[in-house]
């Protein structure tokens, strides 16, 4: 990808900034006290259950009034025990074939970490009684910690490395296998392309984040000091400011598309980590340097909170629109595997999508 520099006066010096492209910048769960087992991403937006068609009307106008965060509400992991998250996911079952299993997980819930935090192989043992599966549980694939989507199990040792060769392959091939759904804000230039560029972890004001280098050694690449990242993206929908993209990471790093679209001035939508580096002086969108662009609260216009109905004062409580959508499947033997798996997307992003007009053509 090529990459323009402009020089930008900022805190009084100069500095040598990537412009990329020239556009402009700029659930709550459903309460787990539900008497039914309707999975989260099937519930409808609006109840069904009151006595007359006056009160549907009335209801319905507050609901479309009524911000994500209300309606239909957004999965806070952080809130929900041990017993209530495994029925969670125990109710969001996509796919179970032979020793394989995929469930739709929520944002925020790590595969594994520290003693202390609820994780997904913690709750394994419990999910399998759950299941009624006996063999342990692998996982092969998942979404990152950060964004929802398609987490994918295994009984199976053979198939668990079958499935990993496979992806093994089909990143060496260049085909990508992992594909994923964003909201942004801002829409990329051009709608379709690939963002290349090194990445590096770095300790910055006691936080560990990721961040691009742009002169790299041959020697930081040999040590894995950083790493080449690659992401094909494509714009399925745009309105109002802000666009639906296809994000498919060829290559894997701590925070990857959420550094790649801030780097194309299009941050995700509830990316309260890396949307501070991107902002406008004069009109024009800027990379703001790393180190003056700690994270925070992302900002955002006031059309695009007005059209949502989200209040200024809960921004810092806007959920990541990031979600792992299709998971590639090998072909081999033919016919013994769907050609891919799909976990439909969260509540939350999809009245998302309404509000903005965005919409995901099947």
């Amino acid at each position: 990808m090529d990459l323009m520099c402009k020089h930008v006066v900022l805190r009084r010096c100069w500095l040598a900034l990537p412009v990329i492209g020239n556009r402009s910048l700029y659930f709550n769960a459903y309460s787990m006290k539900s008497n039914h087992s309707v999975p989260w991403y099937r519930e409808r937006f609006e109840k069904q259950d009151h006595r007359d068609k006056g009160s549907k009307s009335r209801v319905k106008g507050q609901e479309h009034r009524s911000s994500i965060l209300k309606i239909p509400g957004v999965v806070t992991v952080r809130d929900l025990t041990k017993e209530k998250l495994c029925e969670h996911l125990a109710q969001n079952v996509v796919y179970r074939e032979g020793p394989l299993l995929a469930i739709n997980k929520p944002q925020g819930l790590s595969i594994a970490g520290t003693s202390e935090e609820v994780t997904l192989l913690s709750i394994l043992p419990e999910l399998q009684q759950k299941l009624q599966i006996k063999p342990a549980l692998q996982v092969v694939k998942s979404a990152p910690k950060q964004s929802s989507g398609l987490v994918l199990l295994s009984t199976c040792h053979v198939t668990t490395q079958k499935f990993e060769d496979y992806y093994v392959q089909c990143r060496k091939s260049g085909n990508p296998f992992t594909t994923f759904c964003a909201v942004t804000v801002g829409v990329p230039s051009p709608e379709e392309g690939e963002v290349k560029v090194v990445l590096k972890a770095d300790e910055i004001g006691g936080l560990d984040l990721v961040v691009p280098v742009m002169n790299t050694s041959k020697g930081s690449l040999e040590r894995r000091e950083v790493k080449r990242t690659e992401t094909r993206y494509k714009v399925l929908n745009s309105g109002h400011g802000c666009s639906l993209l296809q994000l498919q990471p060829m290559t894997v790093f701590q925070d990857q598309l959420l550094v790649h679209c801030s780097l194309k001035f299009c941050p995700v939508l509830g990316d309260h980590t890396y949307s501070s580096r991107v902002a406008k002086v004069l009109g024009e969108n800027i990379y703001v340097p790393v180190d003056d662009a700690l994270p925070k609260t992302q900002l955002l216009e006031d059309s695009i909170l007005r059209r949502m109905h989200f209040p200024f004062t809960q921004l810092d409580r806007m959920p990541l629109h990031l979600h792992l959508h299709q998971l590639l499947m090998p072909d081999h033997p033919p016919g013994q595997y769907p050609t891919h798996l799909t976990a439909p997307l969260p509540p939350f992003f999809q009245r998302t999508m309404e509000f903005l007009g965005l919409k995901l053509e099947q």
